[in-house]
């Protein structure tokens, strides 16, 4: 029996005048997850197909689930559960949930933070960061691998990235053997050449003494280019929590880093990040000081374009989600007033290519549950989704 999503707003987007080249402004719909869940992760494949993966359970003790969207329809289908040990996820926090990828054959791979309950273990202390794939058909997911061999102090989420040529990519942040403090944290990657079969044990991604903000998330993206990029919030002396921006262009051998702007705050600011992609480069979105930004990056060069940011805020906005679609228009969307154990509203804006707000800004109040978060993506027809 499928499970038909809670149509909560559908907007057409007035085009401003000063846009008349560009056509009319996308259609922005926004969707409730599957089952009542909670971060949403979304993709779009090349066909047009939508693949999902939320939280469902106590928050304490989640199970991760899948559910696709066919071309055409309004509804998601049955949900596969992708956890095969039941209540082992954590959604406590917004910052740790699951997180998705498309890879080589459309096979679907699942990273996500497991409790301290779950196995196989951490061989050395906490939680693992664990790992799925589903079979070619997505009729069913393997048995859960823990992808931390020589690492601890998982907190903030981890992420996944694939790419057409069979390369995965798992990051988190966490700690070598024996060290500790926020300072002491680095960004890890685990990285399969094989369609997930098998991942090397995790290295460094930078060699630079950044530290990590202990309980922030990350974001992992491949490029059609065959590049990768990591995004993650440093802790240089527990007090600077700028966002650093990581590019591998031999995919993965190598990562150069950059910060993309600067937070002087001696707390976490639980945060987590976006990329998607689109003409003519892939995008990135983060938090600072109660605000969302985004950047495009070049896939040629890795230059970037300035941050912007949507017009307004009261600096309550938290947990950005970005998407391109084929025109170059860019659809940021983001929380208003979430916090721990609570919920809140959803806000969004389009912009056009150059970077312009694109029509007013879309909102629905009070759309966002406890431990919530919302994920966009652009549908193949030009048109944007947001899952919440």
């Amino acid at each position: 029996m499928k499970t038909k999503p809670t149509l909560f707003v559908l907007g057409l987007l007035a085009a401003s005048p000063t846009l008349a080249a560009v056509g009319e402004a996308p259609r922005v719909e926004v969707v409730a997850t599957p089952d009542r869940g909670v971060q949403p992760q979304a993709v779009v494949d090349a066909s047009g197909s939508t693949h999902l993966v939320y939280l469902r359970g106590d928050p304490s003790a989640s199970d991760v689930h899948y559910a696709a969207r066919q071309p055409g329809e309004a509804d998601f289908g049955p949900s596969i559960r992708v956890n095969s040990e039941p209540g082992t996820a954590l959604a406590l926090g917004t910052v740790r949930g699951a997180r998705i990828a498309i890879g080589r054959g459309g096979i679907v791979h699942v990273a996500w933070n497991g409790t301290q309950k779950a196995k196989p273990i951490n061989p050395i202390n906490g939680s693992p960061l664990l790992y799925s794939r589903s079979d070619p058909n997505r009729t069913h997911f393997e048995p859960r691998r823990n992808l931390m061999t020589k690492t601890a102090g998982l907190d903030g989420g981890g992420s996944i990235a694939a790419d057409s040529s069979g390369n995965v990519y798992v990051a988190w942040h966490g700690q070598a053997r024996g060290s500790s403090g926020e300072g002491n944290r680095r960004l890890w990657v685990a990285r399969s050449t094989d369609d997930g079969e098998t991942f090397a044990p995790e290295v460094a991604a930078w060699s630079r003494p950044t530290g990590a903000c202990g309980c922030c998330g990350t974001a992992a993206w491949a490029d059609s280019k065959g590049s990768a990029y990591l995004l993650y919030r440093a802790a240089t002396g527990g007090v600077d929590r700028g966002m650093v921006l990581l590019t591998s262009r031999d995919r993965g051998g190598h990562f150069d880093g950059e910060s993309l702007d600067s937070w002087r705050i001696a707390a976490c600011p639980m945060s987590t990040v976006s990329f998607s992609e689109g003409e003519p480069g892939v995008v990135a979105a983060w938090e600072t000081k109660g605000q969302v930004y985004s950047c495009r990056i070049d896939r040629e060069t890795g230059e970037r374009t300035l941050p912007i940011s949507p017009p307004g805020g009261d600096g309550s906005r938290k947990h950005p989600t970005v998407a391109v679609n084929s025109r170059g228009e860019t659809l940021l969307a983001w929380t208003e007033g979430t916090s721990w154990q609570k919920g809140g509203s959803l806000a969004w804006q389009v912009f056009d290519k150059a970077g312009r707000p694109l029509g007013p800004p879309g909102r629905a109040a009070g759309a966002v549950p406890v431990w919530g978060l919302a994920s966009a993506i652009a549908r193949l027809d030009g048109s944007f989704t947001i899952v919440r």
